[in-house]
């Protein structure tokens, strides 16, 4: 593992135990342990998403991605490792505060990464598709009648 993704890792890791701490731990009683366990999986699985689709679109594509993984990841294992309490608003304020740092964390991503070698061109196209008109260099005259084909 590259040391650079190495410190994005630990950061993201880091920013995302503390906030969940806050919002779980002290908000709704969940256990440090389990609030690690959460953080863990939602850095893992979110800083894959970070390699594979904030490079191929943009912050707003990669950002809404996170929200949506951050909340379902949190839901789950909230759901599997607690008992009782409200899983859903749980979910949904850690997810917020999630996507909130995940936006600024995609920045400094990007910056990271600016000298890497790595162009605005290497971005999925933004789907402007055009259709290719020709005429036909031999038509087929089978189906014709042998008159049409003089005209």
């Amino acid at each position: 593992m590259d040391l650079n993704h190495f410190k994005l890792l630990s950061v993201k890791f880091l920013v995302t135990l503390v906030l969940l701490y806050l919002i779980l731990g002290f908000g709704y009683d969940v256990a440090f342990s389990n609030v690690l366990m959460i953080s863990l999986a939602v850095t893992l699985i979110g800083y894959l998403g970070d390699v594979f689709i904030l490079p191929r679109t943009n912050n707003t594509v990669a950002t809404v991605t996170d929200f949506i993984l951050a909340y379902v990841v949190v839901y789950f294992m909230t759901d599997m490792l607690t008992v009782g309490g409200d899983v859903f608003t749980a979910s949904l304020i850690s997810a917020i505060g999630i996507t909130i740092c995940e936006w600024f964390y995609h920045k400094y991503v990007q910056n990271e990464f600016k000298d890497s070698g790595y162009k605005e061109d290497d971005r999925a196209n933004d789907y402007t598709l055009q259709t290719e008109f020709s005429e036909e260099i031999e038509p087929n005259y089978q189906n014709q009648n042998p008159e049409d084909r003089e005209k």
